[in-house]
């Protein structure tokens, strides 16, 4: 998200008070009448939501050449696989490490072999899968303002940062909230979309580009990632930097709550391209309606060709999934059944900002006009398994 994407569904509620453990010799005493610090509910993950096995992996039927495709996103996201921590739950860098050293010299017309071999398929929730799709944007751009580029591109601010312990509550997962301090040393939320763009950056030199339309602008926030073209047809190349720490608002949710999204008279289709409509044909309406997006993305100038995902890797078009880290586990194959053209075998290498929750996902496809076409009106649905290597299910006691 990168469409890493910044891009792009809630996640239940949950509540997992767990017990501290009692570590011989390693038991702070606190005094009797002493406050005792509360333990913040623990955020859902696959783990705790439930995991179950699911059919073999032989039997699920991989083409060749999609398999192929899989096994070559799978060993370049390796190296990063074997080294992060799976916030998921589900698994220990060291349960990727065989599947890891095999498909470096696996051959590639044996890829189903290789992901009957390694792997075990499980469940997570009840499987039920929710796909959009995301894609590379290019939009009408230049690195220095001029006339008919007026609206500004930020990098990331240096005064956005997470607050210091004890100056905010931490989130659900534990981590603290981004903010800014302001100028009294308090720390306070950090500046949303409205404030941005009624110029709470400007002058302070963050400006990298300046594009023509500020609803392309917003959707290219979404993407995560995307390509200024100028009129003298060079490109400059633009990847996610940063997040204002606002969770993101669908605004498509909006119009059809406001009943905008239909096929009836003066409604319009729920697609990227139908938003983006709207809101040319409505200009005052439509700037209100992407000021509730409060999230707001910040970008730096990307170097050589790839689209690199969260996972710090090349993403690829009908090959990456962009997953919420806490029930897929990042650089892990998944299988998707279900309508929409997402059958078939994907990895998951990115992430969004409105992709939480299990077995929600957003399939890259891109760029170009054609990528833009599917994944703008993309919304899939269908069943989901994880792939995982085999053995895990058993040490976590799901067999």
């Amino acid at each position: 998200m990168t469409v890493r994407r910044a891009r792009r569904a809630g996640a239940p509620a949950w509540l997992a008070v767990l017990a501290p453990a009692l570590l011989s010799g390693c038991i702070p005493l606190i005094p009797e009448g002493a406050p005792v610090p509360p333990v913040p509910p623990r955020a859902p993950n696959a783990a705790l939501i439930g995991t179950r096995p699911g059919p073999m992996a032989a039997g699920l039927g991989f083409s060749e050449s999609n398999a192929r495709t899989a096994l070559s996103a799978f060993a370049a996201s390796c190296p990063r696989l074997i080294r992060r921590s799976d916030t998921s739950g589900l698994t220990r860098p060291e349960d990727w490490a065989p599947a890891c050293a095999a498909a470096a010299a696996w051959p590639a017309e044996d890829a189903r072999g290789f992901f009957t071999r390694y792997f075990e398929t499980a469940t997570v929730a009840r499987g039920e899968a929710l796909v959009t799709g995301y894609y590379e944007p290019e939009i009408a751009g230049v690195r220095t303002r001029q006339p008919g580029f007026d609206v500004p591109v930020f990098a990331l601010p240096p005064d956005l940062v997470r607050a210091r312990p004890g100056d905010a509550p931490p989130q659900p997962d534990g981590t603290m909230p981004l903010g800014r301090y302001d100028e009294t040393g308090r720390f306070v939320p950090y500046f949303d979309r409205a404030a941005i763009e009624n110029g709470a950056l400007a002058g302070k030199g963050l400006e990298i580009a300046w594009v023509a339309d500020r609803a392309e602008l917003f959707f290219l926030q979404v993407q995560g990632s995307g390509r200024l073209r100028a009129p003298d047809g060079t490109v400059l190349r633009l990847g996610f930097a940063g997040q204002n720490g606002y969770q993101y608002t669908g605004i498509g949710s909006v119009m059809r709550a406001q009943g905008l999204i239909g096929s009836g008279p003066g409604q319009y289709p729920g697609s990227m391209q139908g938003i983006l409509r709207y809101i040319h044909e409505h200009p005052a309406e439509g700037a209100a309606l992407m000021r509730q997006n409060q999230s707001y993305v910040f970008f730096r100038e990307r170097t050589g060709q790839d689209t690199v995902g969260a996972l710090g890797v090349p993403i690829a078009p009908r090959t990456t999934l962009a997953a919420d880290p806490a029930f897929v586990p990042l650089g892990a194959p998944v299988w998707l059944q279900g309508d929409g053209g997402i059958s078939g075998l994907w990895v998951a290498q990115d992430t969004g900002g409105a992709i939480k929750g299990p077995n929600r996902f957003d399939s890259f496809w891109g760029a170009g006009d054609q990528a833009r076409a599917i994944a703008g009106g993309m919304r899939a649905q269908g069943q989901a398994l994880i792939l995982l290597p085999k053995g895990t299910l058993a040490r976590l006691g799901r067999q």
